[in-house]
């Protein structure tokens, strides 16, 4: 999983589950912070978050918290760790995504199970197909696994989530929004349910689509603001220039044309096809400011950002 918070915990969990066909009657844990909200100390058992809770009563499992800094707990795991390390992975796979890892990950794990166990001698399938009657069964729909919170903005209207900020156009629209994370996305929910913003979570490490269309209809609003946004740089180079001439009358005329044409069409394409959409219409005026396009475009590269890694 691509992190240590809850939902890529209790997600993982579920996976495993899933691939064994069941849920183990009785799981060992570490004392990691999404599950163990007070650790073990002298007679005092240790306290599990609420959270971690719900899931093991959806699921029916028991649980077993190590003692704090006892790896030798869960020596087996360790070991089990250093295999899959040592004989999957002694050189870097190469993977599309982490869901593809996981599916190749499987893949190889099962053709393992065709081996002698080191110590009973049979192979590890046999044994695997007699330890899996004990599983307990696995509930008809999976426990949803999420969490919600409140989301406080700074006066550039972002967020923090996972260390990085999250830019929402509209966000001074509302009193209070909230955000939904699961393990790989987050969602940016209003009180009355209207989903502003989705996207993958920033440590996907994901493109993801800038909203161009909100922020044009902000800087509408503000037509100054274009100098200094933080999307202005991942304008395409022509439609940077188009919408940053002097005359603010003027940029509010062209930002109405754009925000109707990606109606029907993205930013991306409103550059490829630019002197169709928006330069065949103006070159039978004469430009206030004397832009020859054409010569500006033979000397200036084309732009291409349409997408971006926060």
């Amino acid at each position: 999983m691509p992190g240590e918070n809850l939902e890529c915990f209790l997600s993982g969990l579920q996976q495993l589950f899933e691939q064994a066909g069941g849920v183990p009657i009785s799981i060992r844990i570490d004392n990691l912070t999404p599950a163990v909200k007070k650790v073990r100390k002298g007679d005092t058992e240790a306290e599990l978050t609420e959270a971690f809770r719900h899931f093991q009563n959806y699921y029916g499992f028991q649980v077993q918290v190590c003692n704090p800094e006892s790896g030798n707990e869960k020596g087996h795991v360790e070991r089990k760790v250093g295999y899959v390390r040592y004989n999957f992975f002694s050189t870097p796979p190469v993977i599309r995504d982490l869901e593809d890892l996981g599916e190749k990950l499987e893949q190889q794990l099962k053709k393992d199970r065709q081996r002698l166990h080191y110590k009973k001698e049979e192979l590890i399938e046999d044994l695997w197909m007699r330890e899996q009657k004990q599983l307990l069964k696995l509930p008809e729909k999976p426990y949803p696994v999420f969490k919600q919170f409140a989301i406080k903005f700074n006066k550039y209207n972002e967020f923090k989530l996972d260390q990085h900020f999250i830019h929402v156009p509209r966000a001074r629209n509302y009193v209070q929004l909230c955000c939904i994370t699961y393990w790989d996305k987050f969602k940016v929910i209003t009180n009355d349910g209207e989903i502003l913003l989705t996207d993958a979570r920033p440590y996907m490490k994901k493109r993801r689509f800038i909203p161009w269309k909100d922020i044009l209809k902000d800087w509408l609003k503000k037509p100054r603001v274009i100098g200094h946004s933080r999307y202005t740089p991942y304008l395409p180079t022509r439609i940077k220039e188009y919408l940053t001439v002097p005359s603010l009358a003027l940029r509010k005329q062209r930002i109405n044309e754009l925000i109707t044409l990606l109606v029907n069409h993205d930013m991306k394409e409103i550059d490829q096809n630019f002197y169709d959409y928006i330069a065949k219409n103006i070159e039978e005026q004469e430009h206030p400011y004397g832009v020859n396009w054409t010569d500006y475009d033979a000397l200036s590269p084309k732009g291409t950002g349409v997408t971006t890694h926060e």
